[in-house]
């Protein structure tokens, strides 16, 4: 894969700030002050947790604060679709149509299928690996609103995430707005549990992580700060309007090569900016996040990370 060179430049720079931290610092301690350091290099607000499956212990800044889902959330509509079928309480199979009212901009599934449809397994993953918004709409719908979706999430014992609205009103998530957000602490979490918890069958769990792997949109932030070997899938999300904040999400799950505990993340990057349109920054700054997962993964002998660190 080929990074930006800039991408270099600047995880220089934030290296050679990081070893001003104090080298007797716990491993959670510096991973925490290197993430403030990226988020003083891209210049906006950073929401992050990182997640140990295994052990339950994490890392990350601004944890708690709320940031808007923006197409992350079709992570989790996927998911309620497999729990949904695996539970025999919807047919996957089912086939659904729709009509030239249901479209939106981004819809690269849902406008060439318009003729035949689709089924709700192949909306489910239309939403997630090409996050096709009219597949969304529609999937959402016929799975019972918002407001459903909302619902599995506190089944599950996520508490703080919610959806409130659909594509493309979701979107406009200014940093006072309640609706249609979530926390990096809650979401890291709610991947853990879909991905590796009880909430799906292995089957169905393996079909989504599928699903997450073939996910391109993920492979210019956070997934291309990690190192060669690692396995890693995600659901990306950007939303802004000129002139006002603009969101870079990322959240999934990273498998070292060496048998570490498959690590969840949640990032959340709120930038400033004046141009409309995604800039190589917002996601540069995912993928510097992406490159501490292995520090985390393999803390320093002897020095045992914390549970939580703000």
């Amino acid at each position: 894969m080929i990074i930006d060179r800039r991408f270099f430049i600047g995880g220089t720079l934030a290296l050679g700030a990081a070893a001003c931290i104090p080298p007797d610092q716990a491993p959670a301690a510096r991973l925490a002050a290197q993430l403030r350091l990226i988020e003083a290099q891209g210049n906006g607000t950073l929401g992050v947790e990182l997640f140990d499956t295994a052990t339950g212990l994490s890392v990350g800044i601004n944890r708690d604060r709320r940031f808007g889902h923006a197409s992350s959330f079709k992570l989790s509509l996927a998911a309620l679709l497999l729990e949904r079928d695996a539970a025999g309480a919807i047919d996957g199979d089912k086939r659904v149509m729709w009509d030239e009212a249901d479209m939106l901009q981004h819809a690269p599934f849902t406008r060439d299928r318009m003729a035949k449809g689709a089924t709700l397994r192949e909306l489910a993953r239309a939403t997630q690996v090409t996050s096709d918004n009219p597949a969304a709409n529609i999937l959402l719908r016929e799975l019972g609103g918002p407001a459903a979706l909302t619902a599995f999430w506190r089944s599950i014992g996520d508490e703080i995430s919610r959806v409130d609205r659909t594509e493309p009103e979701m979107n406009n998530v200014p940093t006072s707005e309640f609706r249609d957000t979530t926390t990096p602490a809650a979401m890291a979490r709610t991947v853990a549990k879909i991905i590796y918890g009880d909430v799906l069958p292995e089957a169905a769990r393996a079909e989504l992580k599928g699903w997450m792997i073939a996910t391109e949109t993920g492979l210019r932030r956070v997934r291309a700060g990690l190192p060669e070997g690692w396995v890693a899938g995600d659901k990306t999300g950007t939303s802004g309007l000129i002139g006002s904040d603009y969101n870079y999400i990322d959240i999934g799950f990273a498998e070292g090569p060496k048998g570490q505990p498959p690590i969840t993340f949640a990032c959340y990057f709120r930038a400033r900016q004046s141009e409309d349109e995604m800039l190589a920054s917002g996601e540069m700054t995912l993928a510097r996040v992406g490159a501490l997962i292995k520090e985390f993964a393999e803390p320093e002998r002897g020095l045992p990370l914390v549970g939580k660190l703000y």
